[in-house]
């Protein structure tokens, strides 16, 4: 019998150490880290949601459904860090000689709510208490800093989507954006007005939404809006700017698109979507030659000079678009982004499913 003690007793401490190692994961390391707690937690419930909003529902419906998703979870995994660690010492607390179980669990309630309604009996049951009072104080700790820093980076992410929608519409278009352009006078200040500013915002989501995970999943303000149908949208952007606007050679165009897949690519990792890390130029794309030549036509009824050899344009526009085409579309089925030309539009209509009970790693 004083063998069981011990196995409940070690299974209990166990328990605490991997929860607060995972508490400590999800806030503190600046990195990209997926604990088996949290992604319990998100899978299980997006799979809950799934249910709730099946594919035969109208987007809107879902749209609504799934904007709770990522902020439902938030709430939830503190709670679970809390229920996990009133659990394990609760296992230590009957170890250590409290009975029944349930006076067991209640001791520790007490001990990391401090409320202190329950003072056990005995050195080692107190010090118990005490090492669990801590704990539950540096989790409601993590608490308070865990919800700011998501809505801060939630928010700068959202500033640039929304002033996109001013230059290329909802939802949002390179065509539209082009055009804009050529009509107010800025399209040879593409390089300078629109590309910089967006490989800032590539470098913070690939930090923020590869720490913080969930921010992938948080759903624009407006439904229309998407921060993944935003990012291919500037993407194809540049590089049609890059392979068919008739104009003096930059590098900025190629440095955002590099930034762009290489951001992509890193938050794809962490969800294990596989996709080919060095495609040939000549790879294919999900982009039709009919598509890229109405556009073509439609660049060139607006007045934007386009280079005369089309058909070495097309292959220019194919070599940078294979670099995010794959990771693009799964993103998008990912988080069921909203309709938009050229990104979700053509996405996979099965989107990626995390293993629930298995970590993610880089798939390469």
């Amino acid at each position: 019998m004083v063998v069981w003690y011990v196995v409940v007793g070690v299974a209990g401490a166990l328990l605490v150490v991997s929860t607060l190692l995972s508490a400590i994961q999800t806030v503190v390391v600046p990195r990209a880290t997926a604990t088996r707690i949290s992604r319990v937690l998100f899978v299980g419930l997006r799979r809950v949601m799934d249910v709730i909003a099946p594919a035969r529902r109208s987007f809107e419906f879902r749209d609504r459904v799934m904007a709770l998703y990522a902020p439902l979870g938030l709430v939830m995994l503190p709670g679970v860090w809390v229920v996990l660690v009133t659990a394990g010492f609760g296992m230590m607390q009957w170890a250590a000689g409290v009975r029944p179980f349930l006076d067991a669990i209640f001791t520790s309630g007490s001990s990391v709510t401090t409320l202190g309604l329950i003072r056990p009996d005995g050195t080692d049951r107190l010090a118990f208490a005490v090492v669990e009072a801590i704990i539950g104080l540096g989790l409601v700790s993590l608490m308070i800093s865990y919800l700011p820093t998501i809505y801060s980076a939630f928010n700068r992410r959202e500033t640039l989507v929304g002033m996109l929608e001013v230059r290329a519409g909802l939802p949002p278009s390179p065509q539209v954006l082009l055009t804009r352009y050529q009509r107010i006078g800025w399209l040879d200040a593409v390089d300078v007005e629109l590309f910089p500013p967006w490989e800032v915002w590539f470098a913070d989501i690939e930090e923020s939404h590869t720490s913080q995970p969930s921010l992938v999943f948080f759903r624009s303000p407006q439904p229309g809006r998407s921060w993944i149908t935003a990012a291919g949208c500037v993407l194809d952007t540049a590089a049609i700017v890059a392979s068919t606007i008739e104009r003096p050679a930059s590098g900025q165009a190629a440095v955002l698109i590099r930034s762009g897949f290489m951001s992509l690519r890193r938050i794809a990792d962490f969800f294990g979507i596989v996709y080919d890390d060095n495609p040939a130029p000549t790879d294919a794309i999900s982009i039709e030659r009919v598509e890229f030549d109405e556009l073509c036509a439609a660049l060139e009824a607006d007045g934007i000079p386009l280079k005369a050899d089309r058909d070495q344009a097309w292959l220019d526009y194919c070599g940078w678009r294979v670099n995010y085409d794959a990771v693009l579309l799964a993103l998008c089925s990912l988080v069921m982004a909203p309709p938009a030309p050229w990104s979700s539009d053509r996405m996979p209509t099965r989107r990626p499913r995390p293993r629930l009970l298995r970590m993610n790693r880089a798939a390469r």
